[in-house]
């Protein structure tokens, strides 16, 4: 059997190649950057939203307190006139990425680490290089993208943008794929 801890390379190399080229798609390619669109009357709504001072979190409006709150004319209404809104509230100030980008790379350890776990009770040592790409590949696609279709299923999100991403979570799963089949113990 191949120990996690055998797999301490593929699982940092992959988690270095998927961050290198997450960083390549987002800041080279082009096909990200219809993702968001602005809202009309940009400065106009910002300056009206200001003024509630909105801590950061998650939010949706109309907001119902409860099942039985959604069936009340008051709240049917506020949903006819609309709009209806899904957002996330940042905290205000300069947009910091060093966290953000450290954490990225901690998730893509994570999801790694499951892949090399999977993989390790699939797959024996020497195994052929296609049986562990298939199985290291398919585990990181699930943990990059899969989980992102409930976004678009549930808060609307452009479908169009989940298929980008579920794009991407192709190809890093195609890097760990490659990283896990290449340094596979023998």
């Amino acid at each position: 059997m191949v120990t996690i801890a055998s797999l301490w390379l593929p699982i940092l190399l992959s988690a270095v190649l998927v961050f290198v080229v997450s960083s390549i798609i987002h800041m080279l390619l082009p096909y990200h950057k219809s993702d968001f669109g602005k809202i009309p009357n940009e400065d106009q709504a910002m300056d009206a939203l200001r003024e509630f001072n909105i801590p950061p979190g998650d939010y949706v409006m109309p907001c119902a307190g409860s099942s039985q709150e959604m069936k009340s004319p008051d709240f049917v209404e506020k949903t006819k006139k609309g709009p209806i809104i899904f957002m996330t509230v940042l905290p205000s100030g300069s947009f910091a990425m060093g966290k953000s980008l450290a954490l990225w790379f901690l998730y893509s350890v994570v999801v790694s680490v499951f892949a090399a776990y999977i993989t390790s009770r699939a797959v024996e040592a020497g195994a052929e290089y296609l049986t562990v790409f298939r199985f290291a590949g398919a585990t990181a696609f699930f943990c990059y993208a899969i989980a992102l279709w409930q976004n678009s299923i549930w808060y609307k999100r452009a479908w169009s943008s989940t298929l980008k991403n579920t794009f991407d979570g192709f190809v890093y799963g195609l890097c760990t794929a490659g990283t896990f089949a290449w340094l596979w113990p023998s």
